[in-house]
């Protein structure tokens, strides 16, 4: 996991108080470690170092950019207006959102986190005290489990360092897509069952001191507990044509069956807590532009129930509607 382009640069990108997080953190739980050998040796012999040049999994895990030598070893995340690829929204875009996130692993698993929290349909419950709490789309958990189980376990060769990991959010799901097949002899149907080999042992490993992977493969199993206890269909794990798919299914949007007109404009008022885009509130219904606009969101602003952000403006492509 060495590349000859660091060989210039070496130990100086590195995020320093990260790295000596990391060699406090091995130093306490390795006595011998601590006592024996110098903190070079540590990082030479915990794979982060190798001949002092850092390794992949070292630039991953500390360097401040490493996009900056791997350009495409990175996140692309969008949100498409319909179901398909290539749906346009009512004003012919292709994407709601788009985002390319960058950064150290830890750093990237925390904005991917943010960008399906922030484009996810969330629902305003009351339990049984009476209190108010929003129910996300995906369970977030689950989220983080995969984006993070994507960044870990993903093919690192010389093949695939120009593909990104994608996340696409629909209508109807989510889909998070890493190069690289099932590593060893597991098959999906012993997925979260058995222990598998780990295809990038040193980056496993450095995450796991740095607190941000457990490293016992506890992920898989817990993806789909969190969506049986959310009440929602179980994720779909494939392999196709050397990609490993994790698909998400909601239970918002479905194509043959429209909810409740009434549940909708409840629904669409706990949906603008915070100020919504006409693309967004088009997502969130299952229905077209127009639709959406004439016979939800139009009555409930005559009602006073809704207001626009920029009301001297009603067309305005910033224009934005949050609960009165």
């Amino acid at each position: 996991m060495i590349s000859a382009r660091l060989k210039a640069q070496k130990f100086s990108l590195f995020d320093h108080e990260r790295v000596e997080r990391y060699l406090d953190t091995v130093k306490k739980e390795h006595r011998n470690l601590s006592e024996n050998v110098s903190d070079g040796e540590i990082l030479e012999l915990m794979g982060v170092m190798s001949d002092g040049v850092p390794t992949l999994a070292g630039v991953l895990s500390f360097s401040k950019y490493p996009q900056g030598y791997f350009p495409q070893l990175c996140i692309t995340a969008v949100v498409v207006p319909g179901t398909e690829l290539g749906s346009l929204g009512g004003d012919g875009e292709r994407f709601i959102d788009n985002q390319r996130i960058t950064g150290a692993i830890s750093e990237m698993i925390d904005a991917a986190v943010d960008f399906v929290r922030r484009n996810s349909r969330n629902k305003t419950i009351v339990d049984d005290d009476g209190k108010r709490r929003d129910k996300t789309e995906y369970p977030i958990k689950a989220v983080r489990e995969a984006i993070l189980n994507a960044l870990v376990h993903r093919d690192y060769s010389i093949h695939t360092e120009n593909v990104p990991i994608r996340i696409e959010m629909y209508r109807d799901r989510m889909v998070i897509i890493n190069s690289g097949g099932l590593y060893g002899k597991i098959t999906i149907d012993s997925l979260g069952k058995v222990h598998p080999e780990t295809r990038n042992a040193a980056l496993a490993n450095i995450l796991e001191v740095l607190g941000v992977t457990e490293n016992r493969y506890s992920g898989i199993p817990t993806i789909p507990f969190e969506f049986r206890n959310a009440g929602l269909p179980s994720p779909i794990f494939a392999v196709h044509r050397g990609d490993f798919f994790v698909t998400f299914k909601n239970n918002i949007y479905n194509a043959d069956t429209k909810p409740d007109k009434k549940d909708i404009l409840a629904s669409i008022l706990d949906f603008c807590s915070i100020p919504r885009t006409r693309a967004e509130l088009e997502m969130f219904t299952g229905y077209s532009r127009y639709y959406t606009m004439s016979n939800i969101v139009q009555p409930l602003i005559n009602d006073g129930l809704l207001k626009l952000t920029i009301p001297d403006k009603p067309k305005s492509s910033k224009q934005k509607y949050i609960r009165a």
